[in-house]
């Protein structure tokens, strides 16, 4: 079973290029994740994004790993060759990442012990949507979502770059096997694409 997950920022287009392969019928050999927070269901128990301590965020973490289990039980039932998660566990670690450099919780370390106990999907190969700041906030106010949340944690530009810096800098490497950048002119359905020749290139 290989992996692949869309990455990037809230806005970035992950759920875009999901719909994408979804229309192209790519549910027939992949099961294909939404994001943990379109899993979870009940908007009044997903953990804010800005998290007030250590411990919230360590409790955060504890439930999207919840959301990450079930989705192995139904990779592994569903047996098909190839798993399409719409983020992955090293969102969950780049999230920590950013709140440990902008308030010092100090988790990201008591995560990845945990990461190696918990039951949780290694992608093979991640897919970054490297989408600058200007850009998401153009799309979310296009979404007329910015009058209803004028202040949107996900997009202040020090978390933006502590995210990224995750995923690009690799100061501690992300739990994907290997990741590529993709560009932030790139279309939706150019990124369905971009998977669709990873699994032609395993598929060969």
């Amino acid at each position: 079973m290989k992996v692949i997950a869309i990455e990037g920022p809230s806005y970035a287009g992950k759920s875009t290029a999901i719909r994408h392969l979804r229309r192209r019928g790519y549910e027939d050999r992949a099961y294909i994740a939404n994001c943990y927070v379109k899993q979870i269901g009940r908007q009044d128990v997903v953990p804010p994004a800005r998290t007030a301590s250590a411990a919230e965020q360590v409790a955060a973490f504890d439930t999207f790993m919840a959301v990450e289990e079930a989705r192995v039980r139904t990779a592994l039932v569903g047996a098909k060759p190839f798993v399409i998660l719409d983020r992955s566990v090293d969102t969950l670690l780049a999230h920590a990442h950013a709140l440990d450099a902008l308030f010092g919780y100090a988790v990201q370390h008591r995560l990845r012990d945990r990461l190696q106990v918990l039951p949780h999907l290694r992608p093979d190969h991640t897919l970054y949507l490297d989408v600058p700041a200007e850009v998401l906030g153009l799309r979310r106010k296009t979404s007329g979502h910015t009058a209803a949340e004028p202040d949107y944690f996900l997009h202040e530009p020090a978390f933006l770059t502590h995210t990224r810096d995750y995923f690009l800098t690799h100061a501690r490497p992300p739990v994907s096997r290997e990741v590529t950048v993709i560009p932030a002119d790139t279309s939706p359905e150019d990124i369905a694409h971009a998977v669709e020749a990873l699994v032609s290139y395993w598929t060969r």
